[in-house]
């Protein structure tokens, strides 16, 4: 899945250890959902939408699938 969270935290000028306590999770957390190495529960989708004052659909959008082999 790929997500717009380092650039929306950027924009806002906020630190990962920032962001982190507001989700109310690790700064670890946060790296490796900017990374893209961690998804998100839903829980936590709706907690970052919501501390980004966006819809979950704004930040989050499925991988690109690989082509499929015949």
């Amino acid at each position: 899945m790929q997500n717009r969270i380092r650039a929306e935290r950027e924009e806002r000028g906020w630190t990962q250890a920032g962001l982190a306590e507001q989700l109310d999770v690790s700064r670890q957390t946060v790296v490796a959902l900017e990374t893209g190495r961690y998804d998100p529960s839903l829980p936590l989708a709706f907690r970052i939408a919501a501390v980004f004052g966006k819809r979950i659909e704004e930040l989050f959008t499925p991988a690109a699938k690989p082509a499929s082999r015949r």
